[in-house]
């Protein structure tokens, strides 16, 4: 009987012992070997398109382009996603001049210049200009609503630009069911009341939305995605160690979807249901209890009711 285990913490880990209970079993993301070279598998990828041409031939003819990352938060290695796509862009005649990488911060805060540094390197930031999306004072326009009454409030930028690219990392997520694909639109460069309508769809979901593929929150962001000529994503899987373990290129919603058959076999991971109390370390979202509360909604899925989570976290 295991009594005794160790849990991430930050760059350290705790040790955690169980005395007088008896412990289920410890669940992680399957062991998983990252790509040997991630450079190649995103170039594999960004050569060989899912649903669409590839990125070249997209942007052929164009004269500008908006590339979308996520921020801080998430685990997305754009230093390695962004250098092959401006590679392509330029590639196809646009002028590094006319290219603009967005953070899409969603809702959450500003990044510093240090830690816009981590996120995307310096050759990306020696060769293109870099710009947040900050919900509080960017330019929105305003697309009217969805059919199911979302109000469409999106950045400007994206209407400016002849070619947007989104990119992410799919992981299971509690309100769109996985990360990434449209997602990188609302809520990441959308404005609040647009994400408030959306996260209110999980809200009410009679059913967790955790793992699954096609929610009602993932029909508003692919809808509005559409709506504002997000045609393309390149999104990667990550292993429990923040490596490439798989790259895809496309059009978003088969792309999309490709890439969640991939993270389904690294974070798939069958568990007991009905357990006393879970243990639930939010590492690697350890930044801020804005990452680290991701760790309750699996928890969730495996303490019976009234039962006890104990969300272990640095958040510093």
């Amino acid at each position: 009987m295991i009594r005794r285990f160790d849990l991430p913490y930050g760059a350290e880990s705790l040790a955690v012992r169980a005395a007088g209970v008896d412990l289920a079993g410890i669940y992680t993301p399957r062991p998983t070997l990252p790509a040997l070279a991630p450079e190649a598998l995103i170039r594999e990828a960004l050569d060989n398109p899912i649903g669409s041409e590839s990125l070249r031939e997209a942007a052929r003819g164009k004269t500008s382009a908006l590339v979308l990352i996520d921020d801080i938060t998430r685990e997305t290695p754009a230093d390695l996603l962004v250098p092959p796509i401006l590679d392509d862009l330029e590639t196809a005649g646009i002028s590094a001049d006319d290219i603009l990488v967005m953070i899409a911060l969603g809702t959450h805060r500003p990044m510093n210049d240090e830690e816009i540094r981590h996120k995307v390197g310096d050759e990306v930031l020696s060769r293109v200009r870099i710009t947040q999306h900050d919900h509080r004072t960017a330019p929105l326009r305003d697309l009217g609503v969805t059919p199911s009454g979302t109000p469409i409030e999106v950045n400007e930028h994206l209407f400016e630009a002849d070619i947007v690219i989104g990119t992410g990392a799919v992981v299971p997520h509690h309100i769109a069911g996985f990360s990434a694909g449209a997602k990188i639109v609302q809520p990441g460069v959308s404005g609040a009341a647009t994400t408030a309508a959306t996260h209110m769809f999980s809200a009410r979901a009679r059913t967790p939305l955790l793992g699954r593929v096609d929610t009602p929150v993932r029909a508003e962001m692919e809808l509005i995605a559409e709506r504002c000529g997000m045609r393309h994503v390149l999104n990667v899987t990550l292993n429990a160690d923040g490596q490439i373990v798989t790259a895809r290129f496309g059009a978003t919603r088969p792309t999309y979807r490709r890439a969640v058959e991939d993270a389904r076999r690294i974070y798939g991971v069958r568990a007991p249901a009905g357990l006393d109390a879970v243990v639930a370390g939010s590492h690697p979202c350890d930044i801020e209890f804005w990452q680290a509360h991701k760790s309750l909604y699996p928890a969730m899925l495996m303490v019976r009711p009234g039962g006890t989570i104990i969300v272990v976290t640095p958040c510093p």
